[in-house]
């Protein structure tokens, strides 16, 4: 029995807590004011509209915000009930958000765009096809062609609160409905809901350690594009911290890798833990240094291809080399996040983040 005892704890400490979807995780400081953003336009027919929401990464004890985005509804039918934070037994902890038939209770939180802190006032299915009220929802009649216009009442008003329950919380509670609700069958959130979450928790600029609770990506049109957007992000901002040299851009697209900035240093980590420091600043090296070769040797293929071509328009291969420019740029600055998702915490680090 021992034995068994032992390997649940192994076990329980193994898996990362993302896993469990959060609700374990309890805080002791809430999360930040929602912040404000606009609706991005609806790609198509069938999507239903997921607000953003403040998620927490226990590795770095920060906030950090997973963009609204739209997502296919999983069966006909089903509608989404947003996660939210609530207060028990000392700390805020997460409640899933889940799709299901009716929209339960998300803690009264005004996620707009319909989720005004109870149901849900953005659209309804109706023989087979989900209509978009126009009134709360982006939508285009060329993209959608199940639309209706009805004023909903916003009795949230502007509240920003983004947790039910403690000190400034929402205090809101579940109706005998709601709970109902609650006890229905569900689908969790889908593996494009899951990614989107992973792809903003592995971009640094989505922390509110860093972006103060306005973060750089606020929403998408699609859980893919919050991947694309971070590269676009990152590789701006990286082209603004190199500004030395006069080297600029505007909006014309890099096509070689030799007319990309120099690879950025971050500023040294002083956690407090000499050893980790010093094994982090190794793998910054160690991933400049990769990355560096890696643009030399597309460089030299790039070159290659332009020596081959004796004739003919070139505007084709151009093409081709400022997409294979791009790409190199996405996956190094993947590379970066993930690194930078690992970095030594400070020792003295609270449990919420700094606002």
């Amino acid at each position: 029995m021992r034995t068994i005892r032992t390997l649940l704890v192994f076990l329980a400490i193994a898996i990362p807590a993302a896993l469990f979807g959060q609700i374990s995780i309890r805080i002791a400081i809430g999360p930040p004011a929602l912040p404000v953003y606009e609706q991005p336009l609806c790609p198509g027919d069938g999507y239903l509209w997921t607000p953003g929401y403040w998620a927490y990464d226990d590795s770095v004890s920060d906030y950090y915000w997973v963009p609204g985005t739209w997502v296919l509804a999983p069966e006909e039918g089903y509608l989404w009930t947003p996660g939210y934070w609530g207060w028990d037994d000392g700390g805020f902890f997460f409640n899933d958000g889940y799709w299901g038939p009716e929209v339960g209770f998300y803690g009264g939180i005004n996620y707009g765009f319909g989720y005004y802190g109870e149901g849900y006032e953005g659209g309804r299915w109706e023989q087979g096809n989900f209509f978009y009220n126009r009134s709360v929802n982006n939508v285009d009649n060329n993209n959608n062609h199940h639309v209706y216009d009805a004023r909903v009442g916003n009795n949230a008003g502007n509240n920003r609160v983004s947790y039910n329950g403690g000190k400034g919380g929402i205090e809101a509670r579940p109706s005998s409905q709601q709970e109902a609700v609650a006890k229905q069958h569900h689908i969790p959130a889908v593996a494009a809901q899951t990614g989107h979450m992973q792809a903003a928790r592995a971009n640094p600029e989505q922390r509110t350690g860093i972006n103060h609770g306005k973060p750089a990506i606020a929403a998408t049109s699609k859980p893919g594009e919050l991947g694309q957007r971070s590269a676009a992000v990152n590789e701006s901002n990286v082209a603004a911290r190199s500004g030395a040299g006069g080297e600029t851009h505007g909006n014309q697209a890099v096509v070689h890798p030799k007319d990309l900035p120099p690879i950025a240093r971050p500023a040294p980590i002083v956690s407090g833990n000499a050893k980790a420091d010093k094994k982090y600043e190794q793998n910054q090296d160690k991933l400049i240094a990769k990355q560096t070769q890696d643009r030399q040797k597309l460089q030299q293929r790039q070159d290659s291809d332009h020596q081959q071509k004796t004739s003919g328009n070139t505007q084709k291969l151009e093409q081709q080399h400022q997409q294979q420019t791009q790409n190199l740029v996405q996956k190094h600055t993947v590379q970066q996040q993930t690194l930078q998702s690992r970095q030594p915490q400070a020792r003295s680090a609270g449990p919420g983040p700094k606002r």
